[in-house]
Order: structure tokens, then sequence, then C-alpha cells
């Protein structure tokens, strides 16, 4: 059988994409140049992204149609071309990016979300560039701590890329997986598809220049730690805690992690969440619900600044319920306390940097 370029073409013509649910030709993704030396083949597949998930089973399936078609002697040689540009090298990410700061704790509940959105807000209300990343994917909440649960990012061309813009809200750009999936369904994921979504939302966002990037990271030490810890140079991080044991021992497995040799991110100072209940009509009172000075006590024992105690009051609840942070309420106690948060934090990092070499990121074999 004599073979040219149009009997290529037909055979391809019969390998569905699945991403179009046509076949390779009617989505345009083969090239023109086709080329045959004898029982020799060359061709080019165009894909839309170099993270195409059905790359390697088209490429596969192209080469079994041709043989299956034309004969299993003919030699197949497959280059891949993409629409988009690949995305930067790691060690390249977030190059507008000044500091990286991690909030951070061992136990869920405890106030991770809160801490992150008012001291991004805060940081914000003091004239800096602040981004606001949600990495919890299996449980986001800042959707609804900004009131954005119904807003849908949009995609921009940016140097041969296509790039999630995040959703400004309070002078703070933000992304969240909670923007991609239903609010009322679980996220069935496995480690490998959720770490994945997370560098999609690092590194595939067009988060330009910051002053400060906050990333609100889930309970405990896991896959999703270990993904920003691979992917980023975090600068430091913060650890929120109640006063309550419980809290105060898992925040210790928090403060190792970031502690081990192979992982060395500075701890910028620990906050100490719901350090009492004051009620509205009593402003002067401070009931100690959780217990009294715990987190205060943990930061002397790891030699830590105790950054903030911030007290449990209905205003920073319903803020958080409300989509309208507490901080936004100027004239109130708790936004006072979230933007002396917010000055201590950048004081701190100022020293940090001046002081101490830049963080590396987790380089595994």
């Amino acid at each position: 059988m004599t073979l040219y370029p149009n009997l290529i073409r037909e055979v391809l013509a019969t390998v569905t994409y699945p991403g179009t649910k046509k076949n390779l030709v009617e989505s345009g993704m083969v090239g023109d140049d086709i080329v045959i030396r004898d029982r020799q083949v060359e061709l080019t597949l165009i894909f839309p992204r170099p993270t195409d998930p059905f790359l390697k089973s088209v490429v596969k399936s192209v080469e079994a149609a041709i043989h299956y078609k034309l004969g299993k002697d003919i030699a197949v040689s497959i280059r891949t071309e993409f629409l988009s540009k690949p995305r930067p090298e790691e060690d390249k990410l977030l190059p507008e990016v000044k500091n990286i700061i991690a909030v951070s704790s061992g136990k869920g509940g405890v106030g991770k979300s809160t801490v992150s959105v008012n001291l991004a807000v805060a940081l914000a209300q003091l004239g800096y560039s602040v981004g606001l990343l949600d990495t919890d994917i299996f449980g986001p909440s800042q959707t609804k701590m900004f009131g954005v649960e119904e807003v849908r990012p949009y995609a921009v061309e940016k140097d041969g890329r296509d790039l999630i813009v995040p959703v400004e809200r309070y002078g703070v750009k933000m992304l969240s997986i909670g923007f991609f999936v239903k609010p009322d369904t679980a996220t069935l994921w496995r480690g490998g598809m959720a770490s994945n979504a997370l560098k999609q939302l690092i590194a595939d966002a067009d988060w330009g220049a910051l002053d400060y990037l906050i990333l609100d990271t889930p309970p405990g030490t896991s896959d999703i730690h270990l993904t920003l810890l691979q992917t980023l140079a975090i600068t430091g991080t913060i650890i929120v805690t109640t006063p309550q044991e419980v809290a105060l021992a898992d925040a210790r497995k928090g403060i190792d992690m970031y502690r081990n040799e192979k992982v060395n991110v500075p701890i910028l100072g620990l906050v100490e969440n719901m350090a009492w209940f004051t009620p509205k009509e009593l402003p002067e009172n401070k009931y100690f619900i959780f217990g009294e000075g715990g987190g205060k006590q943990l930061a002397q024992d790891l030699d830590v600044p105790l950054l903030a105690q911030i007290p449990l009051v209905m205003g920073i609840r319903q803020g958080g319920d409300d989509g309208r942070p507490a901080t936004l309420d100027t004239d109130a106690m708790t936004a006072q306390l979230f933007l002396s948060l917010a000055q201590s934090v950048v004081t701190i990092v100022r020293r940090r940097n001046k002081e101490q070499p830049p963080t590396q990121r987790v380089h595994t074999k």
C-alpha cells in the first residue's frame, strides 16, 4: 500500500479526542507537516496545553490506528505542539509576589480562614497589594467569607497562556476551588487530583504584582501542605490556635512540620483565636470559655512571637457568614485587633527578610 498524507489524515479522522468528543481532524489537532519516508510516518499533533490529560492516550491511539489500518511495519514518529505556552518552572513561579505567608494550624475549627481573610483585608487597608489563596480543596470557605459565592472567575490570554483572573473584593485578589465546584456537593478527589487543582490555582492564575500572598491552608499536615512547600518558596507561616489543650497539641505538630530540617519555613508568630468571650452588651467582660492564656504560653514555650489574641465575639462570626469581614467595620474593637495583627506581620516579615535568607522550595526525589 502506497502511503500519502491524505491517507494518514483519513486514519486520524477515526481517532476521537475526548476533550471535544470529535475526531482529531475535526478538532483541528493535526498539523500540516505530515512527512512520509518509505514506511515511516512523521506528523504533529496540536493539543490545547502541555498539561492536557488526554495527551498520552491520544498519541497511543494514533499509533495503534495507523498500525491497524496501514500495517504494523510502519514506523510512527509523533511530535506534540501546544496552543498555550507551558507554565513556568516552579522556581520561576509568581516572580512578582514579594512575600508568601501561610496561615496554618494542626487542627480544624480554630479560625484559620477567619484570621486569613481579616489579615488580608487589613493588609489591603494598610495600603499593600494583597492576594489570598484558599488552599483548602475539600473544605473551601473563602467564597462565602468574601460574599462571592455566585461569582465565576474568567480567563485571559497573557504571554501565550490562558490564565485565571482572581476575583477582587475589598482590595484583595482571591481564588478558591469553591468557585469551580458545587457548594453542596462533596469533592471526592484523591490526593493527586487535589494537588493538581491547587497547582492550577497557583501557576495558571494572573496574580500579578503583590506585596503579600496569604495562603489559607487546610487543617493538619497533608498532601496539600507538601504540594505548597514543593511549589512555592514560603516566606513564613502564622500558626492559629485556640487556648484549649487539644488545639495547642495540634498547633505544636503544625509548628514542627514547618521547622522540619527539610522544610525550614520560619514561624512568624502565633495567633490565639477565641482567646475569650466578650458579650456585646458587656464589652469590658472576659469569659475564658476555652481556657486562659494557652496560646500565650505556647508562644513562650516555642520562642515565637504572640502576634494577637482575638476574642470570640459575634461580629467576627457574623462578618464571615455575611461575606463582609469584621475588619471592614473600622470603628469596632475587633477591626483594630486585626489591623494591629497586620502591622505586626509587616514588621516581622521585614525583619525576617533582612536577617534570614529566602526560603527554598522543598525538593523531593
